[in-house]
């Protein structure tokens, strides 16, 4: 499966780079090589990640790097990764659509 990344998603792994920067380049580097290594992953086995509970839907799952919550919808022959969230805050339905 191939790995599409959303703008929205993209910006949020830029937000995360540049706060945790703040204090530590370092840790904000390695904090972003996780995440990107957790999503490539989900091309070999994109069903591994729970289905998100806030949508209750088969397609819409998440999987967690750190205190980070990276969500994305299974398609066809595809994996798009729609937003990336810290794990307390709960999915806005206008982050899925």
């Amino acid at each position: 499966m191939k790995i599409f990344w959303s703008p929205l998603a993209a910006d949020r792994l830029e937000d995360i780079y540049a706060y945790i920067s703040v204090d530590n380049k370092s840790a904000a580097k390695k904090v972003v090589e996780r995440i990107f290594k957790k999503v490539e992953s989900l091309a070999k086995n994109p069903e591994r990640g729970r289905i998100v509970p806030e949508t209750n839907r088969a397609e819409i799952r998440e999987v967690f790097e750190s205190e980070y919550r990276i969500i994305y919808r299974i398609e066809s022959k595809k994996v798009s990764i729609l937003t990336i969230r810290n794990f307390k805050q709960l999915l806005p339905d206008k982050e899925i659509k």
